[in-house]
């Protein structure tokens, strides 16, 4: 499990990094002037029709799902150009909103033939390795475990814009703690917690340079082994969780698949790309198609 620093940013980028933060923080700040559910919407709508043309989104989905799902009908294309971002713009409103959404998650029923594993290892404080992809708002689930047990762990991976990552962190710790940063120590917390019968939640499926080629949609896409390995080595059932959002929008169910079989850890990371295949392609609007996931392909390095 290992983890390299993240390479320092010139003075520009520094400047533009606090730019940046500055006019979202403050997009943000006026949104939340406005009603929990038209704000949601609101910035689902700003996040599509003004970020994600400047940022450079529209044509990373475009290219992503040339290469991962070249038959998709052009008309489905563009669709999801426009809605992959308003769900990434409804997401980020929900995590600016943390009081809003703990009142209205309370009482969603978790599904799907995981939980009774998930449940023991929760109120029995065994270690699990809880795994999702960055798929709606994956921190719905962390926010409804710390309602019901006062914890989950989570391993995430700082943001490049480090003023940002202050706020996103803060955010997310309002969801649940502890929180671990993707590096040597924050890795070594983490196992650390896992041991003693935490139970932590991993997003899977970003690009990792040290990892193994496994495949996601048929094409090369480089893994990380750690969730997996932590599992054997620790007896911590893998589990697979999606958090789906509905129809309206607004509202969220949440599925927990059974827990990978123990075996070889490519095996069971492998396992897991498929399983968030399987969502990806009944829900191809709710996952964040402007990741760069086949970064090894798409630089030919694969």
């Amino acid at each position: 499990m290992s983890a390299s620093a993240p390479e320092p940013r010139s003075l520009p980028e520094r400047i533009g990094d606090h730019a940046v933060n500055a006019a979202l923080m403050g997009a943000l700040g006026l949104m939340r002037l406005l009603p929990y559910e038209t704000r949601v919407r609101a910035f689902g709508r700003f996040t599509s029709a003004v970020i994600a043309p400047l940022a450079g989104w529209r044509r990373r989905i475009r290219d992503n799902l040339a290469l991962a799902w070249p038959d998709l009908p052009r008309d489905e294309v563009e669709r999801l150009v426009r809605l992959v971002p308003d769900q990434v713009g409804r997401t980020v409103m929900e995590f600016f909103s943390p009081d809003e959404v703990d009142a209205r998650i309370r009482g969603i029923p978790l599904e799907g033939p995981g939980v009774e594993t998930l449940l023991d290892g929760m109120e029995h404080h065994r270690p699990m390795i809880l795994v999702s992809g960055h798929f709606s708002n994956y921190a719905i689930f962390r926010a409804l475990m710390r309602q019901r047990y006062g914890a989950l762990g989570g391993l995430y991976r700082p943001m490049s814009n480090a003023p940002f990552n202050l706020h996103y962190v803060r955010m997310m710790e309002a969801n649940a703690t502890p929180l671990f940063p993707r590096s040597r120590r924050g890795l070594a917390e983490m196992v650390k917690y896992v041991r003693a019968g935490g139970a932590v939640a991993i997003l899977h499926d970003q690009h990792m340079e040290d990892g193994v080629a496994l495949e996601f949609f048929g094409v090369t896409a480089m893994t990380a082994l750690s969730p997996a390995e932590m599992a054997v080595k620790y007896g911590a059932p893998l589990i697979p969780i999606y958090t789906i959002r509905q129809p309206d929008g607004l509202s969220f169910r949440i599925e927990v698949e059974a827990p990978i079989p123990p075996g070889e850890p490519a095996e069971m990371m492998q396992a897991l790309n498929d399983s968030l295949e399987a969502r990806v392609r009944a829900h191809p609007d709710q996952w964040l198609w402007i990741h760069r996931r086949w970064r090894a392909v798409q630089d030919g390095t694969a």
